[in-house]
């Protein structure tokens, strides 16, 4: 079994989470013969795929060496949706006037309230993904740690040796950062430590405007952040037709982000304490 991961802050929420997801005192069991069908990675694809395996009463086994739920639950979907939800309200409450309420205009938000509540959230959904309920419920074999192929009938975890018919491979991807100059020096959030802040950061820098981007980008101004969102393309939501980005790009244009289209990240510099981003413009503006 792999190291129990680290997940920043270490509050109740997060000691649960991990208790879930990656119990530090789990103990992989005995393989049981060949296998029906062995899936590694127990994200969103790996653990739906395990639950109807099982439910079909295929003998089932599960591999994952990090956290259980994937993305989805523990930097994606979840955390995400719950951060987009607390800066709508606070959206809301500041046109609260509007309504009768008396709340005032530019009151201010608690940033880390909302992220312990994100974390709140997370923790609670995470048992559904835990390790003890796909062994229990559903009668998965849960095993966490490394896998390594033997051959194209076995596959090795945590020194066991699993053998199997078939195997499904859903181990998902992860965010690269660009190759940019002074990039990891200055460092840098992804969504794998995003959810972990606990102070509203001053200003806000987003690379990429895809929906992702887009969607934090009016989180964090919205709770307050100076955002820019910069991108290559020539618009946000580059995949979608040019009439749709241009709705949303108003809508974030309107509520204070600055948008650098058609730029690309030259280089990173720190002074003074804060980070620098050189970026060139395809009009020539820098």
């Amino acid at each position: 079994m792999t190291a129990t991961p680290e997940i920043l802050p270490k509050d109740e929420h997060n000691a649960k989470l991990i208790a879930n997801v990656h119990p530090p005192d789990w103990t992989n069991p005995e393989p049981a013969g060949r296998y029906n069908l062995v899936v590694i990675g127990a994200g969103s694809a790996g653990l739906i795929t395990a639950a109807v395996a099982a439910g079909l009463r295929a003998r089932v086994a599960l591999i994952e060496r990090h956290l259980m739920g994937g993305d989805c639950l523990n930097v994606g979907c979840v955390p995400s949706k719950g951060l987009i939800r607390a800066s709508r309200t606070v959206t809301e409450a500041r046109r609260s006037a509007e309504f009768g309420l008396g709340v005032p205009p530019h009151a201010e938000a608690d940033f880390g309230a909302a992220m312990t509540r994100v974390r709140r959230i997370r923790a609670r959904i995470s048992a559904v993904d835990s390790a003890a309920r796909f062994r229990d419920e559903l009668g998965v074999d849960v095993f966490l740690g490394d896998a390594r192929f033997l051959g194209p009938d076995a596959v090795e975890v945590g020194g066991r040796t699993l053998r199997f018919r078939k195997a499904v491979v859903a181990t998902g991807a992860r965010a690269v950062a660009p190759p940019v100059a002074g990039l990891a020096e200055a460092g840098y959030l992804t969504n794998e430590t995003l959810f972990e802040l606990t102070e509203r950061p001053r200003r806000f820098a987003v690379i990429g405007g895809g929906p992702i981007g887009c969607e934090m980008a009016q989180a964090f101004r919205r709770f307050g952040s100076d955002v820019f969102l910069l991108d290559r393309a020539p618009q946000v939501l580059p995949r979608e037709d040019a009439d749709a980005a241009e709705i949303v790009q108003s809508r974030l244009r309107a509520e204070g982000i600055q948008l650098e289209l058609g730029c690309r990240l030259e280089r990173v510099e720190v002074r003074d304490g804060d980070k620098i981003l050189r970026v060139l413009c395809a009009d020539g503006g820098a």
